[in-house]
C-alpha cells in the first residue's frame, strides 16, 4: 500500500497537471459520482491536499474530491485522449487542457464538501500527518505517552492512522530501526532517550523518504537519501551492527529488524 510520501508525490504531480486549470472533461466510473460530472467540467482545481495515506482534490465550486488508494490504486497522469497501456479498471478520470489525470483501481472514493469533510468516517479518526511541518518531535513525543497509545506495542501502533497520519509497513520498520526499539516495546516503558529517539524517527524518515526517495543526486539532499535499512533485507547485514536482517510476522503484515541492535 502507497504510505504517506508516496501520496503526497503523486498529489505534486497531480498539482503540476491540473492546479488552477480549467477542466474540460470530468468523468466517474461509480453511478453515485456520475451526478457530478456536468457540473465539475468548466470548475478548476484549486489545491491538491493530502491527509495521511488520503488524497482530497478542491474544485472551484467548494466539492472535494476523497479518494484512498488501499492496496491497489494507482494515479497516473497522461497525454490528453492517450490510453494508458494497462489492465487496470479506470475509476476517475480529470482533463485540463494537453494532460488527464487518471485513477486506476482504487474502490473508496466519494464526494465531499467542506462541512462532510470534517465527519467522513476515515478523515475524522485521522492523527496528526507525518508531512505536516507544524507538527514536531516533541509533540510526537508527547502523543506517545498519551493514555490511549502509551500501553501499546509499538510494532502495532504505527500503523495506527489515528496515531500518525501516513505511516505504513515500510515506515513501521524503518523507524523502529532508527530508533534502535524493538517492535513490542510500549512508550510507557521507554527512556527518555528512548523517547527522543522515537519521537525523532518518527518525523525525519517520512519527511526524508517524501523529500528523496528516488532521487539520485545525494548533492541536492547535503548528502541524505532514504533508503531501507532493514525493510524488505532479510538475511542481508544490518548496517549498524552487521546482524542478517530477521523477516517476521507482525501485526498481518511481513515486518524487517535487526535481531541485535533491536533487541
Amino acid at each position: 500500500m502507497p504510505e504517506g510520501p508516496e501520496i503526497r508525490r503523486a498529489a505534486d504531480k497531480l498539482a503540476e497537471a491540473l492546479q488552477g486549470k480549467t477542466l474540460t472533461e470530468v468523468w466517474f466510473a461509480f453511478p453515485a459520482l456520475k451526478i457530478y460530472q456536468a457540473g465539475l467540467t468548466g470548475q478548476s482545481v484549486t489545491r491538491l491536499e493530502t491527509r495521511g495515506k488520503a488524497l482530497l482534490t478542491h474544485f472551484s465550486g467548494g466539492l472535494v474530491l476523497y479518494s484512498h488508494n488501499q492496496l491497489y490504486g494507482l494515479w497516473r497522469v497522461a497525454d490528453t485522449g492517450a490510453i494508458p497501456d494497462t489492465q487496470r479498471d479506470l475509476r476517475v478520470r480529470l482533463v485540463a487542457g494537453q494532460q488527464a489525470v487518471l485513477l486506476y483501481s482504487a474502490s473508496d472514493i466519494a464526494m465531499l464538501n467542506e462541512e462532510t469533510l470534517t465527519t467522513h468516517p476515515f478523515l475524522s479518526r485521522l492523527g496528526p500527518d507525518a508531512l505536516d511541518m507544524s507538527f514536531s518531535a516533541p509533540q510526537a513525543q508527547a502523543r506517545l505517552l498519551l493514555p490511549r497509545f502509551r500501553r501499546r506495542q509499538l510494532g502495532g501502533l504505527l500503523l495506527d492512522q489515528g496515531f500518525i497520519a501516513g505511516l505504513g509497513n515500510y515506515l513501521r520498520a524503518e523507524i523502529l530501526w532508527q530508533a534502535q526499539l524493538a517492535p513490542q516495546r510500549k512508550a510507557q516503558d521507554l527512556s527518555p532517550d528512548q523517547l527522543r529517539r522515537l519521537g525523532e524517527a518518527l518525523l525525519d524518515l517520512p519527511r526524508l523518504s517524501y523529500q528523496t526517495r528516488g532521487q539520485t543526486d545525494d548533492k541536492r539532499h547535503h548528502g541524505a537519501i532514504f533508503r531501507f535499512n532493514v525493510f524488505d533485507r532479510e538475511g542481508e547485514p544490518c548496517r549498524r551492527c552487521g546482524a542478517p536482517i530477521e523477516r517476521r510476522q507482525l501485526s498481518g503484515r511481513p515486518f524487517f529488524c535487526c535481531p541485535v541492535c533491536q533487541g
